[in-house]
């Protein structure tokens, strides 16, 4: 059997190795992609820390993907060999779950994740269900194409799933690899765009991607902030801390919405009272499907949006992960095939 070279994680909690690995030919329904491109996300940590149910090992990190399409398995009739495609958390969908013939195809009982249920993207190649594939259109690199599909997407698909109209108030908590994309997207939608981070260095940054106001969490009360600048229609909370998403409700205007894409297992410090006399909501977001990484790329491209990311190549994406671990990252890391 043909090999490829791919990172991989012998068991939980063990460090990312190159070795080479087997090439899996598509299996119907399936295609091959050769992997340009592939992002490295924060919850790349989880599956490289075994926090995931029904993980298998050795473990192919990566789930932010484009590349070009190698092989097509039988019956894939609706692409051709050479096409430019991104999968991203979305890893294809079984089509026949109660979700999925209700057209929900994200909460797809039967979901495949890269990386979790098929060995993800930080390799040469990578074999996907057909339903994962997001067509990237030109204007785009693969490099820059890669983290619209988790880190993009996720951000995009909640504003434009928001109660938020254009001209509306919008803050984004957290200006990191989500939050930045967040700013950008929520001005290029014509929102008017607070960003909300700790102290006052992520200001100009925060300006520079297209924040109108800028609100330092640890200077005061941000609730009170953001009632100051007329309140929020929605909150994006991106930083995975439950009590800076929490700090948050008190600046929300009436009928407005907390969404929540940051990553905690932290309880959200919230009482119904808080929530019962302006008829607050809480939301929580989970990510797009292919058909929306799609339009998440065809935006990027209208837009400018753009996600401000360091590449290094595939030999050393243990060092991109450490750099995404332990902070030093500047929003993104991509790891280049």
């Amino acid at each position: 059997m043909a090999t490829h070279q791919a990172v991989q994680v012998q068991s939980a909690g063990e460090a990312l190795k190159l070795v080479d690995a087997d090439t899996v030919p598509p299996p119907r329904d399936h295609v091959r992609i050769q992997v340009s491109a592939c992002g490295v996300c924060g919850t790349d940590r989880a599956f490289v820390g075994g926090g995931f149910p029904g993980m298998s090992w050795p473990l192919t990190p990566g789930h932010e993907i484009a590349g070009t399409i190698a092989e097509l398995g039988a019956g894939v009739d609706d692409h051709a060999v050479g096409d430019r495609v991104a999968v991203g958390w979305f890893g294809g969908n079984c089509a026949k779950c109660i979700p999925c013939r209700t057209g929900d195809f994200i909460h797809c009982a039967n979901m495949q994740v890269p990386s979790w249920h098929y060995p993800g993207g930080y390799a040469e190649s990578v074999t996907v269900p057909v339903t994962a594939l997001a067509r990237i259109p030109d204007g785009l690199s693969l490099a820059e194409a890669a983290p619209m599909g988790c880190a993009g997407v996720t951000t995009f698909h909640a504003l434009r799933e928001s109660r938020a109209t254009p001209g509306d108030r919008v803050a984004i908590l957290g200006i990191g690899g989500l939050g930045h994309l967040g700013v950008q997207f929520a001005r290029a939608m014509g929102f008017e765009t607070i960003a909300i981070a700790r102290g006052a260095g992520k200001a100009e940054d925060a300006r520079a991607l297209g924040a109108h106001h800028y609100i330092d969490s640890t200077a005061g009360d941000v609730g009170e902030a953001l009632r100051r600048l007329g309140g929020a229609a929605v909150v994006l909370g991106t930083a995975a801390s439950s009590a800076a998403m929490g700090a948050t409700i008190g600046g929300l205007a009436p009928r407005g919405e907390l969404i929540t894409i940051g990553v905690t297992a932290d309880p959200l410090p919230i009482s119904p009272m808080q929530l019962i006399g302006p008829g607050l909501a809480v939301v929580g977001h989970p990510s797009g499907t292919a058909r929306d990484i799609e339009d998440t790329l065809h935006f990027a491209v209208q837009s400018g949006v753009r996600a401000r990311a360091q590449e290094l190549p595939l030999d050393r994406a243990a060092e991109a992960y450490a750099d995404m671990e332990q902070g030093r990252a500047r929003y993104r890391m991509v790891l280049t095939i």
